[in-house]
């Protein structure tokens, strides 16, 4: 019987041929493709349209360019007033969810604070509430009525009732205060989050020099926390010029002398309500500017567009 030769006893390996969307070239791309297909259709694409519409004048069945002509009828006395309350709203509510969750996150980080678990959990709470039943509950809240549960507090005191809704200051105040209520607790945790990075031995060395506590804050913890104070108050400022909730809830027919409107309120009313869509396209592509130029000046001021070398 003749031997059986090695190269006989070699087998041929068949070659496996790899399906090309699962090899290695293809693994980024397939991981990447979801968020580039979610911001080509839930962002570049409604953008282009938008910015596409605000040139166009559409009507039931019939749409036309019209050029320039939407954006010739944006500066007019509405548009001023929906601006600057706006921008009121921007600035309170940035320096409150701001300074507040700050000082709030601090005190809770603090070593005698005890069951700040408790009191992070509870300040959490209302940013899970519905913008909708918490505006019902405010509504009831701040009635015009002496029963309502504000007015019967400045009763106490010997304070006639008031008119929250009807008056410029008092409704502010109350769109103010809701959306403070409801996004301080989110606030804090993002700060919180910065505060745990901060080492210990910053604030003990501080310590042995005599430093206290505000001189700790103001040294050690306002410092090391910009990174998170520019994120806050840039994600607040944008926030605060797309509200439209706050308004609604309050004002669902309008408010009187428009003592409530805003900028997407405004958008909203000529782009659905007056069946406008062009000119509410071109109110929307000007707050896009508004928005991207405040948000760059922004980011200026707090240094983090230096160049670094």
């Amino acid at each position: 019987m003749e031997p059986i030769s090695s190269t006989e006893n070699k087998m041929v390996k068949p070659v496996r041929k790899t399906n090309f969307l699962f090899s290695q070239k293809m693994a980024p791309y397939v991981f990447v493709a979801p968020f580039v297909i979610s911001f080509l259709g839930l962002f570049f694409y409604p953008l282009v349209k938008g910015i596409l519409m605000s040139f166009q004048s559409i009507l039931p069945g019939q749409v036309a360019f019209i050029g320039l002509a939407n954006y010739s009828k944006i500066l007019n006395s509405t548009f001023y007033q929906a601006l600057y309350n706006t921008t009121i709203y921007v600035i309170l509510t940035t320096v409150i969810l701001v300074a507040v969750p700050m000082i709030l996150a601090t005190i809770l980080n603090s070593k005698l604070m005890k069951f700040a678990s408790v009191f992070r959990a509870s300040l959490f709470i209302p940013s899970l509430t519905s913008v909708i039943v918490a505006g019902v509950i405010f509504r009831l809240m701040f009635g015009e009525s002496e029963e309502g549960l504000a007015n019967s507090i400045l009763g106490f005191f010997g304070v006639g009732p008031v008119e929250w809704k009807y008056h410029a200051g008092t409704g502010m105040f109350l769109m103010v205060l809701l959306a403070s209520w409801r996004w301080v607790g989110v606030n804090i945790i993002y700060f919180m989050a910065g505060l745990t990075n901060i080492p210990k031995e910053l604030y003990e060395a501080a310590e042995i020099d005599g430093a206290g506590v505000l001189q700790k804050f103001y040294h050690i913890t306002l410092p090391l926390l910009k990174p998170v104070t520019l994120y806050v108050a840039t994600i607040t400022v944008i926030g605060g010029f797309r509200m439209y909730e706050e308004s609604f809830v309050f004002w669902e027919n309008g408010s009187p002398g428009n003592i409530g409107l805003t900028v997407v309120g405004y958008i909203y009313q000529q782009g659905f309500q007056m069946n406008n869509m062009g000119f509410g396209s071109a109110i929307g592509v000007v707050l896009m500017v508004i928005i991207f130029v405040i948000s760059v000046l922004q980011l200026k001021f707090f240094g983090a567009l230096k160049k670094e070398g």
